[in-house]
């Protein structure tokens, strides 16, 4: 009878150390960190999409995969685009994107990657086709605009929430660089000519409205006459003055009128 106790006793251990041993071999933890999102699998099904945080599932054959869903940037650089008026540019677009669907972004397309690329890649040929290259210095927000218009809703179909599409930088080959650097230069000298002449014409007519002044008022022209010397003198400098009517002497005599007449007498 007690052999029979010790050997129901140790049956009872032994059932319980394989029974835990199987729910342990059939529990599976998944921690998921902030910022991603897990796809959990069941021999390779998809079975559900899991947040942040630590996850039980019993079963076997359980595998997961993190999805990044932090927003990131797609560099699209050193595309060769003819414009409307067929000068050939280079640009380079920077596309802001979130995986919004992560299920979506990877089981409806090999590389949802690569086909955003091709997603903008096409958008800017397309846009930037249909614009002169002056209206596209001056429009570069709006061509990023209408780039954005394009590429989300593509982007929408695989997953992937595009907030931005900017132009980063615009490349003109190096005749184009020197013929825009020669008309900004002939602009700039052009203002610069028309500054000059404004100011000449202002100063002309100051100088004007003073000789009206002065014609219409002797004394105030004498108290000019006056400062003028003034500062001359102040300045060390030597001022010359023609006063009408004045003659100058000849050979220490005065050469006047009255002499001539007597002259004339004597002879």
């Amino acid at each position: 009878m007690r052999y029979e106790i010790l050997f129901v006793i140790g049956f009872v251990i032994m059932a319980a150390v394989i029974a835990i041993a199987v729910l342990k071999d059939c529990r599976r933890t998944f921690i998921v960190p902030e910022g991603y999102a897990g796809l959990l699998y069941l021999k390779g099904k998809f079975v559900e999409v899991l947040g942040a945080g630590r996850h039980v599932r019993w079963g076997r054959y359980f595998t997961l995969d993190a999805q990044d869903l932090r927003k990131a940037a797609l560099l699209v650089a050193g595309q060769e685009v003819l414009t409307a008026d067929n000068v050939g540019l280079k640009l380079s677009l920077l596309v802001n994107y979130q995986v919004s669907d992560p299920a979506k972004a990877a089981h409806e397309t090999q590389n949802w990657q690569g086909d955003l690329y091709n997603v903008a890649q096409l958008a800017l040929r397309t846009v930037v086709g249909g614009v002169a290259v002056e209206a596209l210095l001056k429009q570069r927000l709006e061509i990023g605009a209408q780039l954005l218009a394009r590429v989300h809703p593509e982007a929408a179909k695989i997953g992937i929430n595009v907030h931005a599409v900017e132009v980063k930088d615009l490349m003109f080959p190096a005749d184009l660089k020197r013929a825009f650097a020669d008309v900004l230069k002939a602009k700039q000298e052009g203002q610069a000519a028309l500054e000059r002449a404004r100011g000449e014409s202002a100063s002309l007519r100051n100088l004007a409205n003073a000789a009206r002044v002065l014609d219409g008022n002797p004394a105030l022209m004498n108290l000019r006459l006056m400062q003028s010397i003034t500062a001359a003198q102040n300045a060390g400098n030597t001022l010359v003055l023609g006063v009408p009517g004045f003659v100058p002497l000849k050979n220490g005599n005065a050469g006047s009128p009255a002499t001539d007449t007597e002259e004339s007498g004597a002879s």
